[in-house]
């Protein structure tokens, strides 16, 4: 059975056994959350974002500029390459691949780093998310609140649009994480 139809049956049932162990005239509030939408959408997300812009900014700038020195010199030797002297093209040559390897090993890094940091940025401002829609779903009374896997929901249903006005009122700039807190002592231990 495919994740999506076992989301869906658990849902169902989840539904239908949270309808039977209500009592008989008591209303059950239901609600929708677009989870991308609202994380596309937050203005935490897009100051997270703008703040990753510019703390690899410089770096960027950095490997830009490397990018142009190696065309700007590989442009000079196709045109110098055939009156140098052997020795000093071999030189020449050998110097552009090892800039080029710095050049790739440096990027790599770039790329690494900043797919680590877009992911600790997401990531709290996912459990940031969660948090308000949890806050916001209690405060205004539901008794469910769905997410994904779901295929159609009537206009009626969908929070989306009210939990993000919420987040428009809340600071954009998330706090850091807290440190790990480091592990309690066994009893005994010194």
């Amino acid at each position: 059975m495919s994740n999506y139809l076992r989301s869906l049956t658990v849902l169902s049932l989840l539904v239908c056994g949270f309808a039977v162990s209500q009592p008989a005239r008591a209303e059950i509030k239901i609600g929708v959350v677009n989870f991308q939408k609202l994380l596309e959408e937050a203005p935490q997300t897009k100051s997270a974002m703008q703040d990753l812009e510019n703390e690899f900014a410089p770096r960027r700038r950095e490997l830009v500029t490397m990018q142009n020195d190696l065309k700007s010199r590989e442009e000079k030797m196709q045109k110098e390459g055939a009156v140098m002297a052997e020795a000093d093209r071999v030189k020449a040559e050998k110097t552009a691949r090892d800039e080029q390897r710095e050049f790739s090993r440096k990027a790599g890094e770039f790329q690494d780093d900043v797919s680590t940091r877009r992911n600790e940025e997401l990531g709290k401002v996912q459990r940031f998310l969660v948090v308000e829609i949890n806050t916001y779903s209690a405060a205004q009374g539901f008794d469910l609140v769905v997410g994904e896997s779901v295929i159609y929901v009537k206009p009626a249903f969908d929070i989306t649009a009210q939990v993000l006005e919420v987040l428009k009122t809340k600071p954009v700039k998330l706090p850091a994480a807290p440190a790990a807190a480091a592990p309690p002592k066994p009893a005994g231990a010194k």
